[in-house]
């Protein structure tokens, strides 16, 4: 009987050992195959584009956590975004990819949302044309409050924007501001309250250019083609900035953002930041003026354009009826984003290239000092 428990014994020790032998080796989660010495995680690569492309998918809002533990070999360590410029550290949080989609973003800013009573009948119609010529567009209406807390949570890693915004006097320069502000962190259409749409924005740019090729779109606010054009306007060339369309992180955006954040802290500084002492017009100092000298600065960046002969001006612009597309920047003529306005080479609201009516509410001013198109044209022959 002990023979027999022997040999059962025996049997079941050979059977295991010959299971084990045989068995493949499982391999652990931690496992570190093709890693080096002391690291035991493998992080895959992304497989948004192939692996022989050099262009990375586009890194996600916000930035991602640096995984725990001892860096990667061979990865150079990055200083953080605090101890860089402020341009260094828009570009950081908000990076430019140009083929990305422009994002279906509609952004207006008011004192109340169309859901109020207090909305204003006057605008109605004019919000309302943006959601029908957009469907499945997002529309958002950003209260001057809201504002404040979007701003907030966009650049709570860039606190000096938020600082200077919180900064301002006056709600006509956060309502410049924030059109900047929204457009760099988020991307879409930027359009006044007081603007309406006549045609969807997909018909903006003519379909045989690719959107892939294009990240920022502008219209010419003014195109004054007479001696005094210094009495009516900041710019011999000057683009509206009641409309824009961008993709996020374009540097034009980061550009004026980071001008006009160094404006505001340079007068809180000084102590000059009121409504009766800041030295700069509004239009110099948030409007189209500092909107269209950071277009012609970038347009003729030799960082981002291969510099052939002599500097884009306004030259390049004056009189245009179409669409010219410079770099990743398409420009529209005057008639697309003020259409009736009865000069300058603006054609009617029925025109194929009208795209966007505006009212010139100036809302903000006194109502004796609001522009309209029809006060311009008579001042123009008054002085004629």
């Amino acid at each position: 009987m002990p023979n027999y428990r022997r040999a059962t014994v025996l049997a079941i020790f050979i059977l295991t050992a010959l299971y084990l032998l045989t068995s493949p080796r499982s391999s652990s989660p931690s496992a570190s195959q093709g890693l080096p010495p002391g690291h035991g995680t493998a992080y895959a690569m992304p497989t948004g584009r192939p692996s022989g492309t050099s262009q990375q998918p586009s890194r996600p809002y916000p930035p991602p956590r640096q995984p725990n533990g001892s860096k990667m070999q061979n990865q150079q360590p990055m200083a953080g975004p605090s101890s860089k410029n402020l341009r260094d550290k828009l570009q950081y949080q908000f990076p430019y990819d140009l083929e990305a989609k422009f994002p279906a973003y509609i952004w207006q800013t008011w004192k109340y949302t169309p859901a109020s009573g207090d909305f204003g009948d006057n605008f109605r119609s004019a919000e309302a044309s943006w959601t029908e010529k957009h469907p499945g567009f997002v529309h958002e209406v950003v209260t001057d409050k809201a504002a404040v807390s979007l701003l907030k949570y966009l650049y709570a890693s860039v606190p000096e924007v938020v600082e200077a915004y919180n900064a301002l006097p006056l709600p006509v320069l956060k309502a410049d501001f924030f059109r900047y502000l929204v457009l760099l962190a988020r991307g879409g259409i930027y359009t006044d309250i007081d603007t309406t749409a006549i045609v969807s924005t997909t018909d903006w740019i003519p379909p045989e250019v690719p959107r892939s090729t294009i990240g920022l779109v502008v219209g010419i606010e003014a195109d004054p083609d007479r001696p005094d054009w210094k009495d009516w306007f900041s710019r011999r060339i000057q683009f509206c900035q009641w409309t824009i369309q961008a993709k996020p992180g374009h540097p034009v955006l980061r550009d004026v953002v980071a001008t006009i954040t160094e404006d505001i802290l340079r007068m809180k500084k000084k102590g000059i930041l009121k409504n009766n002492k800041i030295d700069k017009s509004i239009v110099e100092f948030t409007g189209p003026a500092v909107w269209t000298d950071a277009i012609f600065k970038y347009l003729n960046n030799p960082d981002y354009f291969k510099m052939e002969g002599k500097n884009i001006t306004w030259e390049a612009f004056t009189g245009m009826e179409s669409a010219k597309k410079v770099g990743d920047v398409v420009v529209l003529p005057i008639t697309s984003f003020s259409p009736g306005v009865g000069q300058m080479g603006a054609k009617d609201a029925d025109d194929p290239m009208a795209f966007v009516k505006h009212d010139f509410e100036g809302s903000w001013k006194p109502a004796n000092e609001r522009i309209h198109p029809e006060r311009q044209s008579d001042n123009k022959d008054k002085t004629e």
